[in-house]
């Protein structure tokens, strides 16, 4: 259940909270609003042109209205991603609404080829049916007037989306693809990862390329073509290259072992004093159980430091975090789907246990960042 707080706390992170669909929060983040009134103040005069006798104030309403048009567009594709990804048993975090476009936030990575590219293809598949539906309504209008522009440019932007969309290249859904195909080929998802990111720079440099040819043809809205392929390029390089950084900090190191990198575990009473139980912490982890033989948590060095400089004598157990189920590790585990839980887990510490549930070491974030950092 989320509570009026957190839902707060979802629009803080990243917009305004707009409302649910299928339980997925919809955001709109501020940059949205640059981009509709962009396209309000660029839209207008040429509604003017192409449809004389027009006054200036209808100009705009149709130039907002497209504005939101795109915005519903570009909502519907972000859905297409989420609905087949819950389809799939994979939740949905949120969906965000930005400036040039939006994105649906996953709980985790799929964790094989056919789900990446079943979600990837999603999206498209939602702008292409958009495409065909609008043409089709500017087909019926006899009349070629505000209305028939409107749908017709509702149209030929959902043909777009989609186009630009399967592109091969990170962070597009067509690099998601390509990454799903060498995935699916090689059994590595950081060799289609590379594939993609690859696929992603020369998306990046094609759209250079034409923003210097918009420059030399001396089009009228050469600078506009301009400002927005450099602004779409960055966006690609800088989406690629998190996507890379992304996929190392998930990948296991080949030849390691959970066991090379945990520290050892000591139990100590819940009741023992802080400042004992800080001492014996040196190099080792430590497990507080309450004497009912409950582990009350494991004891945080921060927490246990402070603690200690006003009450040395204090129950060791007011400086423990308590142990979730996600931040326990069973000592047999090895692999990229380790290494994702234990990055996407807020904690600094997690409990590995041995098959019988018994603790038998420490893993430490830091510890594992900087493996796979070294991987």
């Amino acid at each position: 259940m989320v509570t009026e707080q957190s839902w707060r706390r979802v629009g803080r992170d990243g917009g305004l909270p707009l409302f649910r669909v299928a339980g997925i929060p919809v955001l709109l983040a501020p940059s949205w609003w640059l981009g509709s009134a962009a396209i309000v103040v660029l839209y207008a005069p040429m509604v003017e042109r192409l449809v004389p006798g027009l006054s200036g104030t209808a100009s705009v309403l149709l130039a907002a209205t497209l504005a939101v048009l795109l915005g519903l567009s570009v909502l519907a594709h972000e859905l297409g991603h989420s609905l087949v990804a819950l389809r799939l048993g994979m939740p949905v975090r949120r969906l965000r609404l930005f400036l040039l476009g939006g994105v649906s936030e996953m709980m985790r990575t799929p964790d094989n080829p056919r789900h990446e590219g079943l979600i990837a293809a999603g999206g498209p598949v939602v702008s292409t049916l958009l495409a065909g539906a609008f043409a089709l309504g500017a087909s019926a209008i006899p009349y070629r007037d505000a209305v028939w522009l409107l749908i017709a440019q509702t149209a030929f932007a959902n043909a777009a989306v989609a186009v630009f969309n399967l592109l091969p290249g990170l962070p597009l859904d067509g690099g998601r693809i390509l990454r799903a195909g060498v995935w699916a080929v090689t059994g590595r998802r950081a060799t289609g990862t590379k594939a993609a990111v690859f696929g992603g720079g020369l998306v990046a440099a094609l759209l250079v390329v034409w923003a210097v040819m918009a420059l030399l043809d001396g089009a009228e809205d050469r600078w506009l073509v301009f400002g927005v392929c450099l602004v779409t390029a960055w966006v690609v390089v800088a989406g690629a290259r998190g996507e890379l950084t992304a996929e190392r900090r998930r990948t296991w190191p080949e030849g390691l072992t959970l066991s090379q990198l945990m520290h050892p575990v000591l139990q100590l009473p819940a009741e023992s004093p802080v400042s004992g139980a800080l001492t014996a912490s040196a190099g080792r982890g430590v497990v507080l159980v309450r004497a009912d033989g409950v582990a009350a948590g494991l004891l945080d060095r921060g927490m246990a430091e402070r603690l200690a400089t006003t009450s040395p004598h204090a129950p060791a157990e007011q400086a423990a975090v308590p142990i979730r189920p996600e931040t326990v590790l069973l000592e047999n585990e090895t692999g990229d789907e380790l290494a994702e839980r234990v990055m996407g887990t807020p904690a600094w510490e997690y409990l590995v246990v041995d098959l019988e549930g018994r603790p038998s070491g420490v893993l430490r974030r830091e510890d594992l960042k900087a493996a796979l950092d070294r991987g």
